[in-house]
């Protein structure tokens, strides 16, 4: 079967320009949407590396790009902790651009990561992700994703279970099973239906899962399975990122 999967790969200089180029990106999706659609539906990504986007989306003139009444916002995944604590991708969006931003309240869905249960926090959150696209399918207009060292991607690792899900739209990832932190994580059928899937990647320590990713058909990371079907996949790298793929 072929899969159609437009994908694209953008090679900039540097963290600061990544984060410039991905301003356009955020923006041209955002408006594309609005007028399409009437409204704007984004998961974030957490780390270092988006950052500098968040940081720039809230501060002037760049924030009036966008039209923030009618965004929506998720999360890829989520760390099994409270939103104060420093670990939180809710809180560094937050720090770095949600609380600076004239989005209302009550269209940011963040992951209950200090849930007692994550297996059930993670099923509040897929229903909540239903209950926001009814009664079309879930489907992002926007997907933003980082990538690991190793090649994983939101909170989906290598050799996880998670990343075979076919049916479920989160899940837990348990601390013992996957050798991390206990998380909450979008999967592959969520990831793989979006309209647009925009991966930024720095650093000369992820040159070589990119082009492992890009380059090698056969590639088992995690990475290379996001493969939106009938949407675009965008790879934004900085130079040092992309410096395997000569």
């Amino acid at each position: 079967m072929t899969v159609d999967v437009r994908a694209s790969t953008r090679i900039v200089a540097d963290l600061d320009a990544l984060a410039a180029e991905a301003i356009g990106v955020v923006a041209d999706a955002a408006a594309d949407a609005i007028r399409e659609r009437g409204r704007f539906v984004v998961a974030l990504a957490g780390g270092t590396t988006p950052k500098g986007l968040y940081a720039r989306l809230a501060a002037p003139p760049v924030r009036q790009r966008l039209d923030w009444s009618r965004t929506w916002i998720f999360f890829g995944d989520e760390r099994c902790v409270p939103p104060t604590d420093k670990d939180s991708n809710y809180l560094m969006a937050y720090e770095a651009m949600l609380g600076a931003v004239p989005i209302p309240p009550d269209q940011i869905f963040r992951i209950p990561g200090e849930a007692p249960d994550p297996t059930a926090a993670a099923a509040e959150y897929e229903r909540r992700l239903r209950a926001t696209f009814e009664p079309a399918p879930v489907r992002f207009d926007l997907i933003l994703l980082g990538m690991g060292v190793d090649g994983h991607t939101a909170s989906l690792f290598p050799g996880s279970p998670a990343l075979d899900e076919r049916v479920r739209l989160v899940v837990a990832l348990d601390a013992r099973a996957a050798a991390v932190r206990a998380r909450i994580t979008l999967t592959l059928p969520v990831l793989n239906a979006a309209r647009h899937v925009l991966l930024l990647v720095s650093g000369a320590e992820k040159a070589r899962p990119v082009a492992d990713a890009l380059r090698n058909a056969a590639s088992t990371l995690p990475v290379a399975r996001v493969r939106p079907t009938g949407g675009l996949l965008t790879w934004l790298l900085d130079r040092a990122a992309a410096a395997n793929l000569k």
